[in-house]
């Protein structure tokens, strides 16, 4: 977008760029950061292992297909081959019938339909790959990844080079893109949805607003050489306190959504038709507690965000400038307006044709023909015409719906929310104690948690492919708040918030009581028959190991004791030196069981209170051989009949875990009633 204006000097536009989102563009451009794409990318196609190649296979293919990949013949014909619609677990089935070279393309055309079309053209390699279509070679595809670091390393000089010029203004958003009022405190959340159901612990801590909103204009000015005078707040989430605390840190003007300005106005904007009733007030800048404030029209930014897409691009160009016209001839002629418009940048273009460099080209060369229209950023807008009118009352809302109830509200929500509280009272406490620590890392993660993107997939109201992956990432960020200090991590960060993932099903379910010969070897192949097993690779693995430690994991009960059995794939004395396993029991108490592989085995059950582990009692049913069996009474870990238990079992050596079993999820028991055999036979 930056570029194309280049073609246009007489248009002005501000561009809002997220201080998490450079960060990482100097990782890759400066420090050779790396992902998961990226390292299946550059491997050579030959090299490729199983499940390499079923992640290209699943992944390679995000992006919009009509627009992205139509365009490259070969590419549809490979998406065709490998199916629209798809089952994960056929996949291993799938790859068999892909060649190296068809793996290959697949690296080149995923990466270079990411890059946009005006590039593609104006590189004689890139253009060159794009002409040629298919049969790659390793060397074309290292040609192409220069390129794409190439042009990564483009951004930042560009936009700072048009804002030095003055054709562009830069903003920004606090750092790790928080909602900002609910960091000051989620009861607010009340203010525009007074039914809605909160996590159980209250978050509120303005001090982290205010450090998001510090370190972005910190690290901005380090970034551009000077401090932004505007800022959109994250999602277009504002509030009384929050707007204070952007105006205490120097920041001159924000934006967000005509519906906060209806709600703090307590009038109606917008008839039920649509049209604007008071366009006067929507198209004004007001000013509040000091704080100068514009609200973007709603309706043309959806047009753009959401449908234009789908339109001639000279027709919904033509569409666009119409509007505004109508808007002109509506309002008052003794005084300048502004009408802000307002989408998130980097999300509609891939849904227009030529990555929406027809349809903005057209649009430019219209306004810039325009004597009634013309193009501003808003600070120099301000600059010129200060803002007339006072808000005496600030909705507290985002610019969707005018609330918060994407971030919070739902059950996986309020869960994130619970587990964010918790860490962020303990790392509070953990550097008031230790105020000598140097705790940057754990804030720092703490902070990026703190991030509104999270939630986003949390809930009912947004889907993806990768959302997994985003509450891996979350739960992560929260583990290594605790890790940095050297604490234990809570049992339940290793289980996904995603209601449907949180159990995992057995490969077998139990079907009667068991009464196992606690001796650590396969005494009889029906002393295990009754109960359950677990194909622990087939479960999900254990922390995305190439291959796991633990094979199989066996469960079941009779009506005094669980009984556990731990297959291992290696013998147990080939296991790291000075290795344990630990069986954690999340409900209803939070019990463990530490297990020494020693020479002779010692299990020693500890209980949870205050965040500190204490011993309980040494288990003497315990035995470790070819296999681990471990007898544990109901009693001892407070378990009553009908109580669901969710384990899960973990080897860790010197206090750092090396592996986890289910990675994702948890084993779940339900302690049996003395007739539950009579109940199953029947």
């Amino acid at each position: 977008m930056a570029v194309i204006l280049e073609e246009f000097p007489e248009i002005r536009q501000t561009f809002n760029l997220v201080p998490s989102l450079i960060e990482q563009i100097i990782e890759y451009t400066e420090h050779h950061a790396s992902d998961r794409f990226l390292e299946v990318t550059i491997k050579s196609a030959g090299d490729l292992d199983e499940k390499e190649r079923i992640f290209i296979l699943e992944h390679f293919f995000l992006a919009n297909w009509e627009t992205m990949v139509k365009p490259f013949p070969r590419y549809h014909k490979l998406l065709s081959k490998r199916g629209f619609r798809f089952l994960k677990g056929d996949l291993q089935r799938t790859i068999r019938y892909f060649s190296v070279n068809e793996f290959r393309d697949l690296q080149v055309l995923f990466n270079l339909a990411w890059i946009d079309p005006f590039f593609r053209e104006e590189d004689p390699l890139l253009r060159q790959l794009s002409m040629k279509g298919g049969d790659y070679t390793e060397e074309e595809k290292h040609l192409l990844m220069e390129s794409q670091l190439s042009i990564l390393r483009k951004i930042i000089p560009k936009y700072r080079e048009l804002s030095r010029k003055g054709q562009i203004e830069l903003s920004t958003t606090p750092f790790y893109h928080p909602i900002l009022p609910l960091l000051w405190d989620t009861e607010i959340s009340r203010l525009s949805t007074p039914d809605i159901r909160l996590p159980k612990r209250r978050f509120s801590f303005p001090e982290d607003g205010k450090a998001q909103i510090r370190k972005s204009l910190d690290f901005f000015e380090r970034t551009f050489g000077y401090r932004p005078l505007g800022m959109w707040p994250s999602e277009g989430s504002v509030s009384k306190d929050a707007a204070m605390g952007i105006r205490a840190e120097g920041v001159q003007w924000i934006a967000t959504d005509e519906d906060i300005l209806a709600r703090s106005l307590k009038e109606s904007l917008r008839g039920s038709s649509g049209e604007v009733l008071h366009p006067e007030l929507l198209y004004s800048a007001y000013e509040f507690s000091g704080l100068s404030m514009v609200f973007r029209d709603h309706r043309i930014s959806d047009l753009l965000g959401f449908t234009y897409a789908g339109w001639e691009p000279k027709s919904a160009a033509d569409d666009l400038i119409r509007r505004l016209l109508d808007i002109h001839a509506v309002l008052p002629h003794r005084e300048p307006y502004l009408v802000s418009i307002i989408l998130d940048g980097e999300n509609a273009w891939e849904y227009y044709r030529n990555d929406g460099r027809d349809f903005l080209r057209y649009l430019y060369e219209g306004l810039s023909r325009q004597e009634r229209i013309e193009s501003t950023t808003v600070g120099s807008f301000l600059n010129h015409h200060q803002a007339r009118r006072t808000l005496g009352h600030l909705h507290a809302g985002s610019w969707i719906s005018a609330n918060f109830d994407v971030w919070i509200g739902h059950e996986e929500d309020n869960r994130a929310w619970d587990y964010l509280t918790e860490a962020r009272e303990f790392i509070g406490a953990f550097q008031k104690r230790h105020p000598e620590r140097d705790l940057e890392s754990a804030w720092k993660a703490l902070y990026v948690a703190e991030g509104s993107d999270w939630n986003w997939w949390y809930g009912d109201d947004h889907v993806t492919e990768l959302a997994h992956d985003f509450d891996e990432l979350f739960r992560l960020n929260l583990m290594k708040v605790y890790r940095e200090t050297g604490a234990d991590v809570p049992p339940h960060l290793y289980v996904p918030i995603f209601s449907e993932d949180r159990a995992i099903v057995p490969s077998v379910e139990i079907r009667g009581f068991i009464h196992p010969k606690i001796d650590g070897v396969m005494t009889s192949y029906f002393e295990w028959y009754q109960g359950a097993y677990l194909d622990v690779e087939r479960s999900g693995g254990s922390m995305h190991m190439t291959e796991s430690l633990i094979s199989r994991i066996y469960y079941g009960f009779n009506k005094d004791n669980l009984f556990l059995r731990i297959d291992p794939r290696v013998p147990f004395t080939k296991f790291p030196d000075r290795s344990g396993i630990m069986i954690d029991f999340l409900r209803p108490s939070q019990f463990r069981v530490d297990i020494l592989l020693q020479k002779e085995t010692k299990a020693t059950l500890l209980s949870r209170s205050d965040d500190e582990w204490g011993e309980v009692k040494e288990i003497h049913g315990v035995a470790i051989g070819d296999i681990l069996e471990i007898e544990i009474p109901f009693g001892d870990i407070v378990a009553k009949e009908h109580d669901d238990l969710d384990i899960c079992i973990s080897i860790g050596r010197e206090g750092a875990e090396i592996e986890r079993c289910p990675w994702r999820g948890y084993i779940t028991v339900t302690v049996p009633s003395p007739d539950f055999e009579a109940m199953m036979w029947y």
